[in-house]
């Protein structure tokens, strides 16, 4: 009894084994039913060919009684013709002989074929099973890997949530944050090459006033206009002074019109 239970309980553990091999990869499991039978499929054509050359050789041998029992007939009319009676006799047995073992063999030959006809028909049969099985396997292969794959998929579109209070979040923020400082250093270093403007744009009305200036006395001076047209004031011809006198003229003329002097 104490047997019994241990083996049945060993049995139990065994098939629990077995069971988690089975369901680990069926598609393997289906490939390997499926070439199994492709093994007896080789196994049943070489069957039926040897069971197609009993029925070449009882087929030979129902010629050779039709052509056997020809031969004979020729002879027995060849004696009785002759009037050899006695030797017709003979040869007339021997042809009855032969016929019966034409019907004999002929009735062989007819359920041999027969029998061949329906196992060819069934092993055709099965070989377009076999054929139907391979194209279900890569179909549930497919479709298995597919499924597989559209699983794994919807397990990662679930985990990239970009909620702050996850990891994806935390991410997310961090990449913010780095791209605002990114940006914010360009609109620092875009604000600080405004340093010095106003330096620049005074030095370039300051050019401008001494251009226009210059420009006037030459008027006055080549004619063109009178002082008074000019809207300048009656001084000393520029024209002939160093550019260090021009460029403290221009100056003094700029720090009074922005009032320092």
């Amino acid at each position: 009894m104490i047997l019994q239970k241990f083996w049945r309980a060993f049995a139990a553990q065994m098939n629990k084994i077995a069971n988690l091999f089975w369901q680990a990869d069926p598609i393997a499991q289906m490939q390997l039913e499926y070439d199994n039978a492709v093994e007896q499929m080789k196994e049943g054509r070489q069957g039926l060919e040897q069971y197609r050359a009993l029925v070449e050789r009882v087929t030979r041998q129902v010629r050779g009684d039709e052509a056997r029992i020809q031969e004979l007939t020729a002879k027995v009319k060849s004696h009785l013709q002759a009037g050899n009676r006695e030797v017709a006799g003979k040869l007339a047995v021997e042809l009855k002989r032969a016929q019966d073992d034409l019907a004999s063999n002929q009735a062989q030959l007819k359920m041999h074929d027969q029998s061949y006809q329906n196992y060819l028909t069934k092993i055709q049969n099965s070989a377009k099973k076999l054929a139907e099985v391979r194209a279900k396997i890569q179909k549930y292969d497919a479709e298995l890997k597919m499924s597989s794959a559209e699983a794994e998929m919807a397990k990662i579109a679930q985990g990239f949530n970009f909620d702050v209070t996850t990891d994806f979040g935390e991410l997310e923020n961090i990449i913010q944050e780095k791209i605002d400082l990114n940006r914010a250093k360009v609109r620092v270093t875009a604000d600080l090459s405004g340093e010095g403007v106003e330096e620049i744009e005074a030095e370039r009305r300051a050019e401008a006033a001494q251009a226009e200036d210059i420009l006037q006395q030459f008027e006055v001076d080549m004619g063109l206009k009178t002082p008074e047209t000019a809207g300048v004031e009656a001084q000393a011809k520029s024209l002939g002074k160093t550019d260090a006198q021009q460029q403290e003229a221009a100056l003094q003329e700029f720090e009074k019109e922005i009032g320092t002097k």
